[in-house]
């Protein structure tokens, strides 16, 4: 019966706002990168592996997409990834192997893998990563985890497909209760034993350096890894993921770092390519994408279901991949988010259908405000006083819940002023829509770490983050000619 009030009084986001955006392929002997809608995912069936991963796999890959945002679709990062991991896969013994290889369009840090050979890394971790060596012992260590059968002993444990089950179906039936367990079960695709982490270190240690690699990339890149979850949770960001579920402890960075030398020797040997894996990422998008929603003050507008609106003075707005939440510092607060409704079915009806606690059935109105047909109610729990609204557009059914501890003229107001806002946006709301992303920028002889960092300057603990994705310090030299991350408006 508390569900809307405890989603709400949390500031958790459950419900998915977005459609899947589509995306290309790209296939080679035994790669392919992700393809959504009417184009399955192909089998993928590594060497000596149980015919029964490549089912578990194939049914949990495109609910993987969509709990993550879609894929990312940027061809010059698809054919990198591609032909690391195809070299990879000959060091690994695995040249007849097909994995199925994703880029997730969201900014956490993360990276893991299924049965059957689906491996997924997240544009957050490209724009992470450095060089070919640091993406490559990412990869790597999931591609042991895979020939490792940990994916599969990790399934069997926690009833995966169970699980993922469970969050889709919160997801599309709107129940906000599901958030907490949506970050659980995240958190859970990654998470392996301490025991299967330190071998898959290993293994893939052993995978890069024998595919020509920096075999010491593994400790670095954990080492930036560290500094990042630091950076990440000094940021209030609870949804680490990967980070939290891959600890890089100084004893595990040691640990790789050691069998890094034993291995292959001392550092210094093997690719990094930083020059090529620089610009394969260039123009990478950085932290929310523009498709998935952005925020200017008080308004927010969804470029791909070309919408917008404003919430009230006061809200202070945050977008995720599943709701946009808006908290006022007077105990009010806004979700805004996306259910399935079938066209038959009128507004009011779904209004009073009973995924709302405390509606008042008689309190329910519909109306048409902008062109858009909408309804509304009044809802009340012990604690909180809430004005819902759906509105239907072009098929698609969002709704407004706006919850204060009572109710009151400037909250009804408030409440009125935001649906008034809600309309499908213009040329110029569209042609004011910027991304930030990742640019490259070469040093020159007179710049040092400090003065490119201020190139960062204008986002919020910009120049923090810009030593952090280029793994410097203040006050570090750097190398003339040679290129470096930046992240700003583009």
């Amino acid at each position: 019966m508390g569900h809307i009030a405890k989603g709400l009084r949390n500031g958790l986001m459950a419900v998915s706002l977005l459609a899947l955006s589509a995306c290309t392929t790209l296939t080679s002997s035994n790669i392919s990168t992700s393809q959504t809608g009417d184009n399955p995912a192909p089998t993928v069936v590594p060497q000596g592996t149980d015919p029964d991963d490549a089912v578990i796999g194939r049914r949990e890959h495109p609910r993987i997409i969509a709990a993550y945002g879609g894929v990312y679709s940027d061809r010059p990062a698809e054919i990198m990834v591609a032909r690391i991991v195809g070299r990879l896969l000959a060091a690994a013994d695995q040249p007849n192997a097909q994995f199925q290889v994703t880029i997730l369009d969201t900014s956490e840090v993360n990276a893991f893998a299924l049965p059957g050979g689906y491996i997924y890394v997240t544009r957050g971790i490209l724009a992470l990563a450095s060089d070919t060596s640091e993406l490559a012992a990412v990869l790597a260590h999931e591609i042991a985890h895979v020939t490792l059968r940990h994916a599969r002993a990790r399934t069997d444990r926690t009833r995966t497909t169970e699980i993922v089950d469970r969050v889709i179906t919160g997801v599309f039936g709107g129940d906000t209760s599901v958030d907490a367990m949506a970050n659980r079960t995240r958190e859970s695709m990654a998470a392996f034993g301490q025991a299967q982490e330190l071998e898959a270190d290993r293994e893939g240690i052993k995978f890069a350096g024998k595919a020509g690699y920096d075999p010491q990339a593994a400790a670095r890149f954990l080492g930036v890894m560290s500094r990042f979850a630091s950076f990440s949770a000094g940021a209030g960001n609870a949804d680490q993921g990967f980070l939290s579920s891959h600890p890089s402890t100084p004893a595990r960075i040691q640990k790789a770092l050691d069998t890094a030398t034993s291995m292959f020797g001392q550092a210094g040997m093997g690719e990094t390519d930083r020059a090529g894996y620089l610009n394969a990422i260039a123009g990478l998008t950085f932290g929310d994408s523009p498709s998935q929603g952005t925020i200017s003050g008080r308004k927010f507008m969804h470029p791909a279901s070309k919408f917008t609106f404003t919430v009230p003075e006061g809200y202070a707005l945050q977008n995720s991949q599943s709701a946009v939440v808006g908290v006022a510092g007077d105990g009010e607060a806004v979700r805004f988010d996306s259910a399935d409704v079938q066209p038959n079915v009128a507004l009011s009806d779904y209004l009073k259908s009973g995924w709302i606690a405390g509606l008042k059935t008689d309190s329910v109105t519909s109306q048409t405000l902008n062109g858009i047909e909408m309804a509304s109610g009044l809802a009340q729990t012990d604690q909180w006083f809430f004005r819902v609204s759906v509105m239907r557009l072009d098929g698609q059914v969002y709704r407004f819940i706006f919850a204060a501890k009572a109710d009151s003229q400037r909250f009804a107001q408030g409440a009125a002023a935001t649906l008034a806002s809600f309309r499908r946006t213009t040329a110029a709301d569209l042609g004011g829509v910027r991304k930030v992303a990742v640019k490259v920028v070469t040093a020159k002889a007179s710049d040092t770490a400090d003065s490119l960092a201020r190139q960062m300057g204008s986002l919020t603990r910009g120049t923090e983050l810009f030593y952090i994705i280029n793994d410097l310090y203040p006050g570090d030299p750097l190398v003339a000619g040679q290129q470096y991350k930046v992240v700003s408006l583009q």
